[in-house]
């Protein structure tokens, strides 16, 4: 049975109204099995008793304090009263176990329950069970049943219509004010006090139920903007970082340049301060540029995978290893256009697959907020074939390739000691560092800066809009594309086998050795073959004999016959070079090609990779309009939800320039290979003698 996302939120939310607690509290009196207590029955110390229904509830409160009911909300809309619906009685299907900090229900299959509520958003319903509790319920867990049985008819006077209470209702209260005056009320014995629900008067009394319930907070708690801590980051600001406290002071995250910037940032050694609290360095700070887009600390670089080789450890058997090695080129800046190009300088470091595991965790937690590429699966057979390895190697380095071109993930701390960490002692002695790490959450979102007004609100609900169907789009035609050129470097090794097949039959034409039938139909003669079959074949026994070949292996009927000789050794050449274009159309599909195919995969599926950054972008913008709603605009929330919108739009720019990159790249290669590879068919296919060539 799958789980519904819980609703992460205290046990008494802020901002939950009185409403709600009074009818808690009410239902918390009432024990299992005992009648409802009338109002008369009452204490009159209660201020108003909000789970009955009756005039003469109404009339207590009234009377108890001589003025008119106050208000619930100060933020009530004057029409917020809906009609009272009484809660339908459902039957659980399966057994329940709710989390009381997720103010949810735990109930037992078969339990009776009342839902109040049936509707509260992701598949949740506000529900109570037979002892009086109120929690949230899964809405796939129950089934209805009958609906509550109305008030008997020698009660009715007791209740107040709808229309009565709409009449008297006060525009800033949602209690009604033209409740009849008070007077002996006569029940009758045999008829219960119908119970209240509640559901929807506190729907109708809050404009917001996930601000008065959830404190603020999604019902869907697996959604990227809460699990990347941009949520907690909106609501709570730096009083959610906890830890970024003992590194950064509060800030407005615009960009703010100080020439003690270095000097501040030179935390190098221990990851905890004196108060045990997790230290933060420079390659945790983001800038956003204008545009937005991420400002880069850290020139590019290229990263090699290559030259696998299998090891075996006598704790974790046999593994393969991987050399690393990272290309670092000068800036054009720096180097003299006089003197000769300058080698790039190389780092090389040996890795093992789960080392590369390590690495994407940790970029994973400590970078929540931008889209990383996936890890390549891991695999328990076949994990030492020659094939499996090498496609293992390009997978792993396109991988990397991927990580290092992002203009932020480029100088997180933890790839620059993947790539650099040389010594296999000082290896295991900083990866238990790296791994005791906490996530990020919205430390991430707390470190970014970006200049003020970088964004516009209406451009930021466009932008996303067509950035989702855009790489929607992508995806789609990637996948299209992909499997046409499978078509293609199939259709090549074909080729390539046909190439063979003439080449051979060419061989078998001048030295009279017959090949196999032809497989295709429309080449076949059947009615010839089977006529004179047997006859060619006999004469093919003694070829010289019959005059198929002369005594020097030409193919003529004569003797000494030098045209015929040349010929021959034309025709021996041809067919060698039919071989050879044969192997170029092999090699070609099987090695230019491929490595075309699966470059392919690297722009694939943008619009998963990217869904989180779209989920996190929308849900900062649903934040941003409330916090800025009519006058109650709330400038640090909004403020808040700009460094989040400035990080996914940032996010989209680098999967723009990174798409123009690689398609361009992708078009280029292809072209090449296909360029060189006509090139050497072409060459290979010289005339080899003046006779091929008349």
């Amino acid at each position: 049975m799958t789980t519904l996302p819980r609703v992460k939120s205290p046990l008494t939310p802020t901002g939950l109204s009185s409403l709600f607690f009074s009818f808690t509290r009410s239902q918390d009196d009432q024990q299992p099995g005992s009648r409802v207590k009338s109002a008369i029955e009452i204490h009159p110390s209660f201020d108003f008793d909000a789970g009955i229904n009756t005039s003469a509830a109404w009339t207590e409160h009234l009377d108890s304090d001589g003025q008119g009911p106050n208000s619930l909300s100060d933020d009530e809309p004057e029409d917020a009263f809906e009609d009272e619906i009484d809660g339908r009685a459902a039957r659980v299907l399966y057994k329940f176990e709710g989390k009381p900090e997720f103010r949810e229900l735990s109930v037992a299959g078969g339990e009776q329950v009342e839902i109040i509520r049936e509707q509260v958003g992701d598949g949740w319903s506000l529900a109570k069970n037979e002892s009086g509790e109120i929690g949230l319920l899964p809405q796939s867990y129950y089934t209805f049943t009958v609906d509550f049985i109305s008030s008997p008819e020698e009660s009715s006077h007791a209740r107040i219509s709808t229309r009565t209470q709409r009449q008297g209702l006060s525009t800033t209260s949602l209690t009604p004010r033209a409740s009849p005056t008070r007077s002996p009320i006569t029940l009758a014995p045999a008829g219960p006090i119908i119970v209240q629900t509640t559901g929807e008067r506190m729907m109708a009394a809050f404009p917001s139920f996930r601000q008065s319930l959830l404190g603020g907070k999604n019902l869907n708690r697996f959604s990227s903007f809460v699990t990347s801590g941009a949520e907690a980051y909106v609501l709570r600001g730096e009083g959610a970082t906890g830890e970024a406290d003992a590194t950064f002071p509060p800030s407005t995250h615009n960009l703010e340049y100080s020439e003690d910037e270095d000097e501040d940032d030179e935390r190098d050694g221990s990851d905890t301060d004196g108060t045990g609290k997790v230290r933060f360095s420079e390659a945790d700070r983001h800038f956003v540029d204008a545009g937005p887009s991420w400002k880069s600390k850290v020139p590019p670089f290229r990263v090699l995978v290559h030259s696998p080789s299998k090891r075996t450890s006598t704790l974790s058997g046999a593994y393969t290893i991987y050399s690393v090695t990272s290309l670092f080129h000068l800036p054009q800046s720096d180097l003299d256009p006089d003197s000769p190009p300058q080698s790039p300088a190389r780092i090389t470091v040996h890795r093992r697959f789960s080392h590369f595991v390590v690495l994407h965790t940790a970029l994973t937690r400590r970078l929540p907020g931008i889209a990383l590429p996936p890890l390549p699966e891991k695999q328990y057979a076949g994990r030492f074939n020659d094939d499996f390895v090498e496609a293992r190697r390009g997978d792993l380095e396109r991988y990397l390739e991927k990580v290092v071109r992002h203009p932020v993930a480029r100088y997180a701390e933890v790839l620059t000691f993947f790539l650099g960490c040389e010594s296999e002692t000082e290896w295991k002695r900083q990866l238990p560092r790296h791994l005791a790490l906490p996530p990020a959450g919205p430390i991430f979102f707390a470190n970014v800066f970006h200049p003020a007004y970088n964004l516009d609100a209406d451009e930021a609900v466009e932008v996303v809009d067509k950035f989702e169907t855009h790489t929607m789009a992508v995806g789609a035609g990637v996948q299209d594309m992909r499997s046409i050129f499978g078509q293609i470097r199939q259709a090549r090794v074909e080729m390539s086998k046909a190439e063979h097949l003439l080449s051979y039959s060419l061989l078998s034409l001048i030295t009279s050795k017959r090949l196999a039938p032809a497989s295709s139909p429309e080449y076949d003669d059947d009615a010839y073959e089977s006529d004179r079959d047997s006859e060619i074949e006999d004469k093919r026994q003694d070829g010289k004999k019959k005059g198929l070949l002369n005594e020097e292996g030409a193919w003529c009927w004569r003797e000494g016959c030098e045209d015929c000789l040349k010929l021959t050794k034309a025709l021996q050449k041809t067919a060698e070079t039919l071989q050879s274009v044969g192997d170029l159309y092999d090699d070609h599909a099987r090695r230019t090609q491929l490595a075309t195919h699966e470059a392919l995969k690297g722009v694939a599926h943008p619009s998963q990779l990217y869904a989180p950054v779209v989920d996190t972008h929308r849900n900062a913008l649903s934040r941003f309009t409330e916090a800025t709603r009519n006058d109650g605009t709330d400038e640090e929330v909004a403020a808040r939800c700009e460094t989040v919108l400035n990080t996914t739009m940032a996010e989209m720019e680098t999967y723009h320039t990174q798409k123009v990159e690689d398609f361009s790249s992708l078009a280029k290669e292809h072209l090449d290979g296909e360029i060189a590879f006509y090139e050497q068919a072409r060459s290979s296919m010289s005339p080899p003698s003046p006779h091929c060539s008349q």
